[in-house]
């Protein structure tokens, strides 16, 4: 079992220490040590968030150029990943960036998991004791499946509410299928999500909310990023003048001349062959 590796054990007890500290030492209930939690670990990951805004917008702002790119060598899949590459060398784009704080929140994610799924032996809670839950007092336990109650259904709108918000504000791509799929995951999710304690939604809600302030800042504060406009020219497109000849002044277009007599093609007169009468 994954429990068994040493890893997980001992992320279990430095979530045990975080937990207790907010319970214990400072006297907030369960459910609230579990939002301080989600804050404390959201701060400590505003340097990765911010290389995350800077990627998204850095995509953003060759959206074109990649299209074109993919237009190009969309038969050849090979080839285009090698030029996609190379653009992002020489563009300064990270698109594993955008991933950074979720990969982050995963040991985090793992940690509570198994706090949670021993949260009566962690924390020496009798079973069917009162647990104060403060604003969660509509939820048994903290620690039961989110579905055990009427109260988790609550929750898992909020998260469904939540995670959409989340996904809109934090959506890079275009795309409309892609943005539509986006909105939907969260409503195929709930399913798997439902099966984890209700602490765990919690520390799920929490984040996203985190995220959605975290990009009404960004939007406010930076605003959109405008693309480049792509100058597309063909054969027939006369060359723009750049306003400077030799002597500084304009250059205008003159008329074409007619050619002399000496360019002119020369014409050869065929003679006519005349028929013989018998």
């Amino acid at each position: 079992m994954l429990y068994t590796i040493p890893i997980f054990s001992q992320l279990e007890g430095v979530m045990k220490h975080v937990l207790n500290f907010f319970h214990s030492s400072i006297g907030l209930p369960w459910a609230w040590s579990i939002v301080a939690t989600t804050v404390v670990v959201r701060m400590i990951l505003v340097p990765l968030t911010i290389r995350q805004i800077h990627s998204m917008q850095n995509l953003q702002k060759h959206a074109p150029q990649m299209k074109e790119i993919q237009k190009k060598y969309k038969q050849d899949r090979q080839k285009q990943n090698e030029e996609l590459m190379k653009f992002y060398r020489e563009n300064n784009i990270n698109p594993a960036a955008s991933c950074l704080p979720m990969l982050a929140q995963l040991p985090v994610f793992i940690a509570l998991y198994y706090t949670l799924k021993h949260f009566n032996e962690n924390f020496g809670i009798k079973p069917n004791s009162h647990v104060d839950l403060s604003f969660l007092h509509f939820i048994p336990s903290i620690s039961d499946h989110t579905t055990s109650h009427w109260g988790g259904f609550v929750l898992l709108f909020v998260y469904v509410a939540s995670q959409m918000a989340s996904s809109f504000f934090m959506m890079t791509t275009t795309d409309k299928m892609q943005r539509v799929l986006f909105m939907v995951m969260p409503l195929f999710f709930v399913f798997v999500i439902a099966h984890f304690p209700a602490g765990l939604v919690l520390y799920w809600v929490t984040t996203n909310l985190w995220t959605v302030g975290q990009g009404l800042i960004t939007r406010r504060l930076v605003g959109k990023t405008p693309a480049p406009v792509i100058e597309r020219r063909s054969s027939r497109t006369p060359p723009k003048d750049d306003g400077s000849s030799g002597n500084g002044a304009k250059s205008e277009a003159q008329p074409p001349q007619p050619p002399s007599a000496s360019q002119r093609p020369r014409q050869v007169r065929r003679k006519k062959k005349r028929t013989s009468r018998r």
